[in-house]
């Protein structure tokens, strides 16, 4: 009788010990990855890291950033996971993210990371514009092909030309950024201010002028750079070309925000090491890990074109960018659908 009795709440104090052990973690994720890339990345981490679970809360770049920042004085998230260069500069400088020292930060590339004392922000991968350049129908039309940004100002592409609206898509941001900040302010509008007058309309799409050029709709769409890699491998009639003077690029990057958490730094750890990273280049062809790259077929070499970008300046200079963009070009875009 007395080693049953001993024997009953030694039972059941293990039991209880055993439900606390693998009773998972929860963190809260926010993000702006393209949702057919949650569940993979999702299932990566939780395979390496079996007490933890991710709740994902996802919207827009524009719509999270926002949210974060509303609520910076009472935090939600553990962790940003996939958002932009420009949008985790400001989430800094406001006090959201905090610093951090990653493990094996050393193996992801230096441009990638947060150039600023006390790291905050750390990339995991890199997307680009191009020009997509419908040979097809330049040699109807007896258009050149251009090879500088300067080429494209030729009185022979006028009306010809498709590109984004900034203030509608990131992609055209991240362009209007690399202008301002290679050209300078003035050049850089004086550029902005010719190209127009070539330009046929400016689309709210980041990937629809390269569409468009595969097409036939224009001849040239300055667009995102693994759009126009599709739809050649697709077989449309495009060269990709990486203007002389670089093109414009973002970072998706990651950040701590629950400094207090073990657990949303091991998901920070993780999601730099090779294994994510091997996740990212399944849908990215620039990946912050130098270990992984994977080739993209008729991706160009982009990283020997990347222009130096200050996503800071590009974070506090938004708003006067693009309201200066607006009041000057914005007669030419389409209308919203």
């Amino acid at each position: 009788m007395k080693k049953t009795w001993l024997v009953a709440p030694l039972t059941a104090l293990m039991a209880l010990s055993s439900t606390q052990a693998f009773a998972a973690q929860e963190l809260t994720v926010y993000t702006a990855f393209e949702t057919d890339m949650l569940a993979k990345f999702k299932t990566g981490f939780e395979k390496a890291n079996p007490d933890i679970k991710i709740k994902w809360v996802r919207d827009s770049t524009g719509i999270m950033t926002a949210k974060l920042l509303a609520e910076k004085s009472n935090p939600r998230a553990d962790v940003v996971w996939g958002l932009a260069g420009s949008s985790m500069a400001l989430l800094k400088e406001e006090g959201v993210l905090k610093p951090y020292q990653p493990k094996e930060l050393s193996k992801i590339h230096s441009n990638l990371i947060d150039p600023q004392a006390n790291p905050a922000w750390f990339g995991n991968d890199a997307f680009f514009n191009a020009v997509c350049f419908n040979e097809k129908v330049a040699k109807q039309l007896g258009l050149s092909k251009p090879n500088t940004w300067d080429d494209l100002l030729k009185p022979e592409y006028k009306g010809h030309i498709a590109m984004p609206n900034p203030a509608s898509s990131g992609t055209g941001y991240m362009q209007v950024s690399a202008w301002l900040q290679t050209m300078g302010e003035q050049k850089g509008w004086d550029y902005m201010a010719k190209l127009d007058q070539n330009i046929a309309h400016y689309t709210h799409s980041g990937s629809k002028p390269c569409v468009q050029a595969g097409m036939g709709e224009v001849a040239i769409g300055i667009s995102m750079a693994i759009r126009g890699a599709k739809l050649k491998s697709q077989g449309a009639p495009i060269d990709i070309i990486l203007p002389e003077g670089g093109v414009g690029w973002e970072a998706e990057a990651v950040g701590l925000v629950n400094t207090q958490s073990d657990a949303a730094k091991r998901l920070v750890d993780w999601s730099l090491s090779k294994d994510a990273n091997q996740l990212y280049n399944e849908f990215y062809p620039v990946v912050g890990h130098k270990d992984v790259n994977k080739p993209v077929k008729n991706y160009p070499n982009v990283q020997q074109a990347m222009v130096k970008m200050d996503f800071s300046r590009m974070a506090v200079s938004r708003e006067d960018v693009l309201k200066t963009w607006s009041d000057k070009f914005d007669a030419k875009s389409e209308p919203r659908s």
